[in-house]
């Protein structure tokens, strides 16, 4: 996989191999490989899509975070209807929450 680094590749098929033989598929053996090397990834801020999962930094403004981690913050707070509104749109209801 491009950026992978050698020991991400021993990982992966550690993974897949222990996966195969404990009865899983191919496919299914490598999808489990590659979300666990690149969930390692994730957690050590290697994969270039930080902003992906979370809801940014808290010392940030609401206006400086990106969509995505708004819609993340709104879902904690159970904002209904987040999934349809523009960045300015989740601004509001998270400050009026």
């Amino acid at each position: 996989m491009p950026g992978w680094s050698d020991k991400d590749e021993r990982q992966y098929k550690h993974v897949r191999d222990s996966a195969l033989e404990s009865g899983k598929s191919k496919d299914r053996a490598e999808e489990v490989a590659a979300r666990t090397v690149n969930k390692q990834r994730r957690k050590e801020g290697r994969t270039p899509q930080k902003s992906t999962q979370g809801t940014g930094n808290p010392n940030s403004s609401l206006e400086d975070r990106t969509v995505k981690e708004l819609r993340n913050l709104a879902a904690e707070r159970e904002i209904s209807g987040r999934s349809s509104m523009k960045k300015a749109e989740l601004v509001k209801a998270l400050r009026n929450d």
